[in-house]
């Protein structure tokens, strides 16, 4: 079922953009919040912000945002052991 969100045209006009490319970037932005939020899967993102997987995985590289989802339990000494061991093995 389509959403509809009234956007003022003075708005879209303040952004120098057409309609059509005004929501383009709403819908990569609030799928970018979506999926930052995990509210939605990377797939689902993409998806809403009319991009491949690849596409939105740059979108997010672009708005330094990361692809992985870590929670801080994830982040603990066995990230930082990998993250080591991948610093070792660049360095020979």
């Amino acid at each position: 079922m389509p959403f509809n969100i009234a956007i003022p045209e003075a708005f879209i006009l303040s952004t120098r953009q057409t309609s059509k490319e005004f929501e383009a970037e709403a819908k990569k932005a609030i799928a970018l919040k979506f999926y930052i939020d995990e509210k939605l899967s990377l797939g689902q993102a993409a998806e809403l912000a009319c991009l491949s997987e690849l596409g939105f995985i740059l979108y997010l590289g672009e708005n330094s945002a990361s692809v992985f989802r870590f929670n801080s339990d994830d982040c603990g000494s066995e990230l930082l052991c990998d993250v080591q061991n991948a610093e070792r093995f660049a360095n020979g």
